[in-house]
């Protein structure tokens, strides 16, 4: 059974009779998945069927090609996977409240569960909707290993707030999950529905086609499941030593299907805790735990996460008190997006960016900070980084990305350092530093 620790009521609407439908967004898995697990349940109990609907939007915050293409790919091996188990998928297009009220209407629905998200605008849609529906509205968190609501009711200063209420929950929710079975109860539609036509999906869709697909990262849950496998016996011995330097291959490499829930954050901290305890693997679950679900704290409790707001009072006094200093080098967005900047390891580290939908999480840092350097102003440096990721990246739009940019540019999670022109007292990377880390000709070389 699910702990009812990460299911939450939406709405106080009465049970009804109807089919369960299992709302899929964040988490676009079958395995492994805490919501898609309770709607079974649920349905189980009441005899009822059981249907996953997925919402799609023909434009979700600047996505482009690159990342429709990499969901859709992967939802089409969900839809496969849910048909050998007697539970039909549904894909509907267009504005996300509304296309669900309707389909709760014309199925004769009983009740919805949902996947938490920190986003705005996703917590838009669900809110939205629950207030709209006369059914129950129920959402799982099955994305934090601790559920978003439980591990704290506040915004944390930093992971050093955080880690001691994570620890002290893990061995309460870090545990087996559960597997779904073939349902035995057949949905009968009431209405026809459009068949899941991935090519069709694929041309039709009024995206940004400039920015294509990549070859380097292949979506759907096997692909997850292989990389993940991959990690744990190639990479997580020596990951403490190895994750900071871009030359080593030494991450994990999971965030693309981390970000678009084709692989559980849960399956990946069992896989990593299956040995001892040893650097290597608490410097890998620091980073998967702690930081990432901190990323989602920060999005819950700050709802301006993508804006100047979001800086600690020090930070923004600080921004503030040196936001009219001469800035030596000033770029525009255009210059950025194509890596025509002065500094090769910047225009290297943006050029893996657009050319693979990736970028290594230490340069990730670096690239931030020099955009904050290059910029007019706090805001425009965080506009600019914020577009470049989510354009390019297959992480992008993700509580990761915009704490992490957060933290560079606007010093969240962090604390003051010494006080330099422009940066003031926000933490300051540079060109030689990263030198004395790691070969940074080396890696200029091997970026296409």
């Amino acid at each position: 059974m699910i702990d009812p620790r990460r299911i939450h009521l939406l709405n106080n609407c009465p049970e009804q009779t109807g089919p369960v439908l299992y709302w899929m967004s964040r988490e676009q898995r079958v395995a492994d998945n805490w919501g898609l697990c309770h709607a079974q349940q649920l349905a189980l109990k009441r005899r009822q069927a059981l249907v996953v609907v997925f919402t799609l939007a023909d434009s979700f915050l600047g996505a482009t090609l690159r990342q429709y293409g990499f969901m859709l790919r992967g939802l089409e091996q969900v839809r496969q996977q849910l048909a050998k188990l007697n539970i039909p998928f549904v894909l509907l297009r267009g504005e996300p409240r509304t296309e669900l009220l309707r389909f709760i209407g014309a199925s004769g629905a009983g009740c919805v569960v949902c996947d938490f998200d920190p986003l705005r605008i996703k917590r838009t849609w669900r809110e939205g909707a629950a207030a709209a529906a006369t059914v129950p509205f129920i959402e799982v968190d099955g994305h934090n290993i601790v559920p978003c609501r439980v591990a704290s009711p506040k915004r944390e200063y930093g992971a050093y707030t955080l880690r001691p209420k994570l620890h002290r929950l893990l061995p309460e929710f870090l545990t087996p999950l559960p597997r779904l079975e073939r349902h035995p109860f057949p949905w009968s539609p009431p209405l026809r529905q459009e068949p899941f036509d991935l090519d069709r999906l694929l041309s039709e869709l009024p995206c940004d086609r400039s920015v294509p697909e990549v070859s380097g990262f292949m979506p759907g849950e096997e692909a997850a499941a292989e990389a993940l496998a991959d990690f744990i016996t190639t990479r997580l011995p020596g990951y403490a030593l190895r994750r900071n330097d871009p030359c080593a291959n030494g991450q994990s490499g999971l965030s693309p299907w981390l970000h678009f829930g084709q692989l559980s954050p849960q399956r990946v901290a069992l896989a990593a805790t299956a040995g001892n305890s040893d650097p290597d693997r608490e410097a890998f679950l620091e980073e998967l735990i702690v930081r990432r679900e901190l990323a989602d704290n920060f999005c819950w409790h700050c709802p301006g996460y993508d804006r100047l707001d979001a800086a600690p009072d020090w930070a923004r006094a600080t921004l503030e008190q040196h936001r009219h200093d001469p800035r030596p080098w000033c770029y525009g967005q255009d210059e950025l997006e194509h890596a025509a900047s002065h500094d090769p390891l910047w225009n290297a580290a943006q050029r893996e960016l657009t050319t693979t939908g990736k970028m290594h999480g230490y340069l990730r840092m670096y690239w931030a900070k020099k955009i904050l350097e290059w910029s007019a102003s706090p805001e425009e440096a965080l506009a600019h980084a914020i577009f470049l990721n989510d354009r390019y990246a297959l992480d992008g739009r993700d509580p990761n990305g915009y704490a992490g940019i957060a933290w560079s540019v606007c010093g969240v999670h962090d604390r003051a350092w010494g006080r330099r022109p422009i940066f003031g007292t926000i933490r300051y990377m540079s060109f030689e530093g990263c030198r004395r880390k790691f070969d940074v000709a080396r890696y200029s070389a091997t970026v296409y």
